[in-house]
């Protein structure tokens, strides 16, 4: 039979590894509540589109560039008595304040696309109030209003930025139908890509700075006219009231 004698050392080692033990054991149950709580937290879903109802569709272009197309959008919408929402990075109210002024006199509503065209869920809360509120003031130091909406740069969001936006008292909007005009399509192509999708409550995405975009658009408005569609601004596609929105982005009230 051997005899083991513990040694004041071998104490020691052995109470030094029971701790370590117990450390790793906190950390790792410490670790699984954390994941168990972060997957309870609901996600919160921006506005994608609205629940049918209103038979109607909602335009919407982002500019984050130049300007060279934005008096040809606007007579193109003035040709068809439409009102489109114009998101606008702040960088670009800056440059452009004569068009910002144009947009806004011309009867489209003007929606706020961050100050710098950041991703959002990379900034610290603080820095996305931030980030909305600057754009807002430039905005409204133009037109006098501020803008309600708040679509994310690069459609990239997360629910510190959709809680941000709420707070601020404002609308996070996205789109259901994308144009994909950014990648240059024929025109005949771009304006495949909406009528195909477009459907009573939807919000379409444009740009503005897109190659082919003016010569699509006469086309994608009567295409949606011809559906039996109304062509509203995104502001009056959105029911007032408490709201929630579904997995899928659909906008219904709560009542």
């Amino acid at each position: 039979m051997k005899l083991y004698i513990l040694t004041k050392r071998s104490l020691v080692s052995i109470a030094f590894c029971l701790v370590i033990g117990v450390m790793a054991a906190v950390v790792t149950i410490s670790s699984a509540v954390t994941a168990i709580s972060t997957a309870a937290e609901p996600r919160q879903v921006p506005v994608y589109r609205v629940e049918p109802g209103k038979n109607s569709v909602a335009i919407s272009f982002d500019a984050a560039w130049g300007d060279e197309q934005t008096e040809q959008l606007l007579d193109i919408l003035d040709d068809y008595d439409v009102k489109a929402t114009f998101f606008l990075v702040g960088d670009w109210v800056d440059n452009y304040p004569d068009d910002v002024k144009e947009i806004y006199d011309r009867g489209h509503d003007i929606g706020n696309h961050s100050d710098t065209h950041p991703h959002m869920p990379e900034l610290s809360q603080t820095d996305e109030a931030a980030e909305i509120e600057e754009c807002n003031n430039k905005v409204k130091a133009i037109t006098g209003a501020a803008p309600t909406l708040f679509r994310a740069p690069y459609g990239d969001y997360n629910n510190t930025l959709v809680s941000c936006v709420k707070s601020l008292g404002m609308y996070c909007v996205q789109w259901d139908v994308d144009s994909l005009d950014w990648m240059d399509p024929s025109p005949d192509e771009l304006c495949k890509n909406v009528l195909n999708k477009v459907k009573d409550g939807s919000i379409v995405l444009m740009h503005n700075g897109a190659k082919n975009t003016p010569a699509a658009l006469p086309s994608i408005i009567e295409g949606i006219k011809d559906k039996g569609f109304e062509i509203v601004l995104i502001k009056d596609l959105i029911p007032e009231g408490e709201y929630y929105t579904d997995e899928q982005g659909e906008m219904h009230l709560s009542n």
